[in-house]
């Protein structure tokens, strides 16, 4: 058996469907079938909300007789059919659903009056079917106004269902019992059909309040606000309130935003991107928003908190994207909405933002984190924020005249400005690479152009406030040179050296820009002029030639077209020639360029990092990160992304490298933890190399490569090395600090610029090592024993089995005697000579100390193994060993190593084994020089 409840709903759903068949066909229909297609906007937005109205019923209309089927479904079966099949029951919230929407499209219509408007349009129409109107709405006067009447026509049916809907589920819920299967499903309905009244009395009010707002205001007012999406929560004429500092004679709180009047003029604040905090005095309140920050005052405590609480729960709702149920400030959601959010925002205010549309988050009121910046001229900015000023890593983007083309920084901000480390790719071209500070150029940096530009050039170095200034390198494709010295406002200014792919130096003093005053000129032949200049390095006015051979012409000098350089002076045959050592050595800016202050630009951001405690925030920002190369970022237009370390795993790392710094701090273990670090682009260490690196390259590589510069190298090599060791030591302080230990004694330093330097070494000391060649070419012709003969090596240290082989053949031996010396040439000190071979193999002149005195290990152990017993060489026994070693091992350039290891030596091995294995091979070297050697006379084969 059915319940009467349930015969009853089965009439409810019945009349609910007629009515909304009527309506449909009675008021909806009517109201969108021949009619006009307006002309204006707001006409065209009422026909399209009329219409969505009327596609909302519709679907009400057929939930209804969904739910109504199954009614009379289970009122015929009702054995068969439980009651859980009820429509009303199983799919509660889809019915809900349905009727929100239809609320929804109703109320938007209500509050925009668009169904007086759509009678309006048709006016005759209506006012002939006001006699039929008034049988269909019982209480419907014969003065009322139509469009007031269909507003009722739509209202009053389905506040009647539901409120029926809800005291008969009430009624089921208690015939049912505690115990039955379908009690939870009855509750839930009667809940939300309970909710679902609340909710459409508060959305008729505000609907019907918002209404009767539009005629309070002008049409310019109503114009600007009068939107199907605005409902209205509280006006400033129902509980007062006051606004300062602003001025405003009305406010009004709509569901997404707050509005403040002033006569014609309308200041709207989203409801997003306000902030809602409480004042210090019980009838005031505080309001945060992007560009403005404001309060309002009421006249009582009352009102105060009337006002505030429904500007936070609108808040808090807008927040969510949905209407609060079943009434505002209900549900699970919090009641209190966040200080940090997400929002969009255009700047109006005058600024550097004005007209700018913001995007991302925000905390109290201000951009906070993560955002992009877009400007009406294309300008766009994304990267972190704080406080509302670009804060953090930024990439912003800036178009410039020709299509397509844009200026893009990527790099760090501070407060707003471009400050620490960045790249910068112009539409030029140009690419800068470096530090900036207030948003100019600002300490060190490299600004290098493509080959392809018209004028190719290359600057290394430091800047000041965005011009070149201080000690630079700049190179200049055109003229085929290279500057290094002095900058000042962009311009060479002070003591510089020219060096030319010809070869030639220059070192002298320029002032904006030009030369001024005498100078000297080294040629590649080591001719030396002092005196003064033209730009392009000619001889003009007195000057003196000092030429290779001794020999001197002082005079004037000058030139002509067509003409060359000619001079009147005084050429002097008589000097006596110079020593060759001292006219190789003639070295360029020594004494003049401080080693300690060049690369100061390089130093000082990795000092700041170690005494600001290596904060994981700040090392990209102080030692700089790597990207994408240009032409990869033009070919993908990607200009706004970048390839770098999540900023997030610098602080983990960060930790994580001072501890293992503290893990390895044993000698062995320090050696290959540093250089692990230096060789890791991700390490400081390896960052701070990388640049240093940077800078030597671009001072001595390439055109730099010059002779004339080795003691300025040399200089550099040494300082690196010390501030290389002294940022380890700081970051080992850091470290040490955290674990509350005390700081270790200093030990050596690590260096990694000795292949750019061999460079240099290899120019000063070509001619001795061509004579050297030529010697090792010589000696290569000997056979083993005549050359330990020649050498004048004792012959019980002749590492030969069998000495007879030199001069007869064993009995039964038919091979000639030449071919008995090659079977036992290169068979002497072979370890020995294989060991030193292994000195081309490194870089770091200490590992090639290394090798000799594995070196002369070998040799002691292989005449040991002769003798029979240990046997320490004496000097006179070791050099002629030595020199047989050397002439097997052909080491190419082995003055400039030599020379390369004698000067990075560290002064605490002077007097030790290294120092004198280190000479004898000097005297090696020297020997296999002598003139007389290179013309002995060769033995016959």
């Amino acid at each position: 058996m059915c319940s009467p409840e349930e015969a009853a709903l089965l009439r409810l759903e019945e009349v609910f469907s007629a009515t909304l068949a009527r309506i449909n066909s009675f008021v909806l229909q009517p109201l969108l079938e021949a009619a006009p297609e307006p002309s204006d906007p707001w006409g065209r937005e009422c026909l399209q909300l009329l219409q969505q109205l009327h596609r909302s019923s519709q679907q009400l209309w057929e939930v209804t007789e969904e739910s109504l089927h199954s009614l009379q479904e289970r009122l015929r079966h009702p054995d068969s059919i439980s009651l859980e099949s009820l429509l009303l029951l199983h799919s509660a919230d889809h019915v809900l659903q349905v009727h929100l929407e239809y609320i929804e499209s109703y109320t938007s219509c209500v509050a925009v009056q668009a169904f007086q408007k759509a009678v309006k349009r048709r006016s005759e129409y209506w006012q002939g079917q006001r006699k039929a109107l008034q049988q269909f709405l019982s209480g419907m006067s014969s003065e009322g106004s139509v469009g007031t009447a269909l507003v009722q026509a739509l209202r009053q049916p389905l506040t009647h269902h539901v409120q029926h809907c809800m005291l008969l589920l009430l009624s089921l819920r208690d015939a049912v019992g505690e115990s039955h299967p379908t009690r939870e499903l009855l509750v839930h309905a009667a809940t939300v059909f309970g909710n679902l009244q609340s909710f459409m009395r508060q959305e008729l009010d505000q609907a019907m309040a918002t209404q009767a707002l539009w005629h309070t205001l002008s049409s310019r007012l109503r114009d600007v606000l009068c939107t199907p999406a605005h409902r209205l929560l509280q006006d400033s004429q129902d509980i007062p309130v006051t606004v300062t500092p602003l001025r405003a004679e009305r406010v009004l709180l709509f569901d997404d935003a707050l509005v403040l009047l002033q006569g014609h003029s309308v200041h709207t604040f989203d409801l997003k991107l306000v902030w809602v905090e409480p004042g210090q005095d019980g009838c005031m309140f505080h309001l945060l928003t992007p560009e403005e920050e404001f309060s309002l005052c009421s006249k009582d405590p009352q009102g105060r908190v009337a006002w505030q609480w429904k500007v936070t729960q609108a808040v808090c709702q807008t927040l969510r994207g949905k209407k609060d149920f079943p009434v505002l400030g209900a549900g699970l959601e919090p009641s209190e909405p966040p200080i940090c959010r997400c929002g969009a925002y255009t700047f109006r205010a005058e600024g550097r933002f004005s007209q700018a549309t913001y995007e991302g988050e925000w905390y109290g009121g201000r951009p906070h984190g993560k955002g992009t910046l877009k400007w009406p001229d294309g300008r766009n900015h994304v990267g972190d924020f704080c406080q509302g000023l670009e804060h953090g890593f930024g990439i912003r983007l800036v178009p410039q005249a020709s299509e397509d083309k844009f200026d893009c920084y990527k790099c760090h901000w501070r407060e707003g400005s471009m400050c620490g480390y960045g790249i910068c790719e112009y539409s030029t071209s140009e690419v800068y690479k470096g530090y900036f500070q207030e948003g100019l150029r600002h300490g060190f940096g490299v600004l290098e152009s493509t080959p392809q530009t018209p004028q190719p050039c290359r600057y290394t170095g430091h800047w000041e406030r965005g011009q070149r200034s201080g000690y630079g390198v700049q190179d200049d494709g055109d003229r085929g040179e290279r500057y290094i010295g002095m900058w000042q406002a962009d311009q060479r200014h002070g003591r510089g050296v020219v060096v030319t792919q010809a070869g030639v130096c220059y070192q002298g003093t320029f002032q904006a820009d030009k030369m001024v005053g005498p100078g000297i000129l080294l040629s590649e032949d080591d001719s030396l002029y002092e005196g003064t200049f033209t730009r392009d390095l000619t001889f003009v006015g007195k000057g003196k030639v000092t030429f290779p051979n001794g020999f001197t012409l002082e005079g004037s000098f000058g030139s002509g077209a067509g003409r060359g350089l000619h001079t009147q002076g005084v050429l002097d045959t008589a000097a006596l020639p110079p020593d060759p050592g001292s006219t190789r050595k003639r070295q360029l800016g020594l004494g003049v360029f401080p080693v300690e202050s060049r690369w100061q630009g390089v130093y000082g951001p990795f000092q700041d990092f170690v005494q600001a405690g290596c904060p994981g925030d700040l090392q990209e920002a102080l030692l700089g990160f790597h990207v994408q190369s240009s032409r990869e970022l033009r070919k993908s237009q990607e200009y706004l992304c970048c390839e770098r370390t999540h900023p997030e795993d610098h602080a983990g790392r960060m930790e994580d490298i001072l501890e293992e710094l503290l893990q390895h701090r044993a000698p062995e273990a320090l050696q290959q933890c540093l250089r692990k670090a230096l060789s890791n682009s991700l390490h400081p260490l390896g960052k701070l190399l990388r640049t240093l690196m940077l800078t030597f390259q671009a001072t001595y590589s390439g055109i730099g490569a010059n002779k004339h510069l080795q003691g300025l190298a040399q200089e550099e090599v040494k300082q690196h090395a010390q501030e290389l060791w002294a940022a380890y030591r700081g970051l080992l302080q850091v470290a040490l600090q955290c674990k509350g230990q005390a700081p270790e004694e200093d030990q050596d330093a690590e260096t990694s610029f000795y292949s750019e330097l061999f460079t240099l070494y290899l120019l000063l000391h070509e001619r001795e090592d061509s004579l050297y060649s030529q010697g090792i070419a010589n000696l290569s012709l000997f056979p083993d024993t005549k050359l330990l003969e020649f050498l004048d090596v004792q012959k019980h240290l002749w590492p030969l089995k069998d000495l007879t082989l030199t001069t007869n053949q064993r009995p039964g031996d038919h091979l000639p005697h030449f071919t008995r010396y090659s079977l036992v040439r290169d068979e002497c000190f072979l370890s020995a000579t294989e060991c030193l071979q292994k000195m081309i193999t490194t870089v770091d002149p200490r590992e090639k100390l290394e090798v000799l005195e594995r070196t002369y290990r070998e040799i002691e152990a292989t005449v040991s193994r002769m003798l029979g017993q240990e046997h320490k060489l004496p000097m006179d026994d070791l050099l002629p060993l030595l020199v047989y070693v050397v002439s097997r091992a052909q080491i190419q350039h082995l003055g400039a190593e030599i020379h390369l290891i004698r000067d990075m030596m560290a002064p605490i091995h002077t007097g030790g084994l290294y120092d004198f294995l280190l000479t004898a091979l000097e005297s090696c070297y020297e020997h296999i020089q002598k003139e007389d050697m290179r013309l002995h006379r060769l033995p016959s084969r």
